[in-house]
């Protein structure tokens, strides 16, 4: 929440019905075991799960951070932002994928998919919008209904697919016809006047930043296995979470701000990451016997660090001071 600042903007992420893959509960200490899908203790599936969901919000983020400090003639500010999301969703987020077991089968990551998105399409935008309404934000309404609207159209495309690939005896094809329309996301303060509508704003932006990692992973799986089609319905369906769900989400909640302010939201989330909340998931992981996804966490709180110490860097070069926690 913003009030709770940066660290909680990305690190606290409710999991409550937005993702269907996540799994709650704790679980008590076992012996030692190798992570793989169900294997590993529930408390560190909780925690490995709540920390995708951070590294996927900071993948979008940066993303539009970077447009931002190119907007600002920025380059070098542009570039690290760029190089740091693609670790958060190339190295962090996979690798935590694979600790969970979150890509399976193609017919899985189907129904899975369709899971989150009838979820997002029936309850979570339907109540979002009807909030927004009696908050007196309309556009936020409208843009909850035409979210809502898109995502009951992926879960019929998803649905489609998955009775094309494991009925032979249908004439159903996987369907392609997705197409993103991209949205710039400009930098401002909020443009809803309910908390409300903040909070829920923040709240699917986070859902679009983990749909748009997790259907990036099913593409790739099934381009691997030999399905073009349904990697181009996975990656087209991902790229409207990012550019045009995520985007409008943003530009609503006021997520993009100047480039210094962004980089020291930037090293505060890092830096807590780094600090406290990876060391700390390392720890109950191997206290669990989750011996290689403590490893895992551990080196990405390295990483973490590493990163706050690169944006440090850049605000030094802007002649800027960040403020420092009292």
């Amino acid at each position: 929440m913003r009030s709770r600042g940066f660290v909680c903007w990305r690190a606290c992420l409710t999991t409550a019905g937005v993702v269907t893959f996540l799994a709650a509960g704790v679980g008590s200490a076992t012996a030692a075991r190798v992570p793989h899908g169900d294997d590993i203790d529930p408390s560190t599936r909780t925690n490995v799960s709540n920390a995708m969901q951070g590294e996927a919000l900071a993948h979008v983020k940066y993303r539009a951070y970077a447009k931002q400090a190119d907007r600002e003639n920025l380059p070098d500010v542009a570039e690290l932002y760029r190089r740091t999301a693609q670790t958060e969703l190339r190295e962090h987020f996979t690798e935590q994928a694979k600790v969970i077991g979150l890509v399976g089968g193609n017919a899985a990551n189907l129904r899975a998919s369709t899971g989150g998105e009838s979820y997002e399409a029936t309850t979570m935008y339907k109540e979002f919008a009807e909030q927004a309404k009696a908050d007196g934000d309309r556009e936020a309404a409208r843009l909850f209904s035409e979210v809502g609207q898109d995502e009951a159209n992926h879960r019929e495309k998803f649905l489609q697919a998955e009775k094309a690939i494991t009925n032979r005896a249908s004439r159903a094809t996987i369907p392609t016809d997705v197409q993103a329309k991209p949205v710039e996301i400009q930098a401002g303060p909020p443009k809803v006047s309910s908390r409300r509508t903040l909070d829920n704003l923040r709240t699917a932006m986070k859902g679009e930043a983990l749909a748009y990692a997790k259907y990036t992973l099913y593409g790739d799986k099934a381009r691997e296995s030999g399905q073009p089609r349904l990697a181009k319905l996975f990656h087209r369906t991902a790229a409207v979470e990012r550019t045009e769900h995520f985007a409008e989400h943003a530009n609503l909640a006021g997520a993009v701000r100047d480039t210094a302010t962004n980089l020291c939201a930037t090293i505060k989330g890092e830096t807590h990451e780094g600090t406290q909340m990876y060391p700390n998931y390392a720890r109950q992981a191997s206290a669990a016997g989750d011996t290689e996804a403590a490893k895992v966490l551990s080196d990405t709180a390295k990483d973490e660090l590493k990163h706050a110490k690169a944006f440090s860097g850049e605000v030094s070069k802007l002649g800027k001071q960040c403020a420092t926690p009292s």
